[in-house]
């Protein structure tokens, strides 16, 4: 068996706004969150309360990756500053 190479390079890594990215999708969570929260007792009665859950805890990552991200932009900030 031969070992497998690659035929060219890897493209460069796409660098976009991250913190607005990570902020959307924390934003989404949230409000799914919400939306489905008056709706508790159906999802508990069913066995998908694991849903609201899910989402909830979906945004309070997103918290820790809004607090991440902003902070390696700062630091990439720095790093490029003379």
């Amino acid at each position: 068996m031969t070992k497998w190479t690659p035929k060219h390079e890897a493209p460069a890594p796409l660098e976009g706004n991250v913190v607005a990215t990570i902020t959307g999708g924390t934003i989404v969570w949230f409000v799914l969150f919400l939306v489905q929260l008056p709706f508790y007792s159906w999802y508990a009665d069913h066995g998908h309360a694991w849903w609201l859950w899910t989402c909830l805890a979906g945004g309070g990552l997103g918290l820790i990756g809004i607090w991440y991200v902003r902070a390696r932009e700062a630091a990439i900030r720095r790093s490029r500053e003379p």
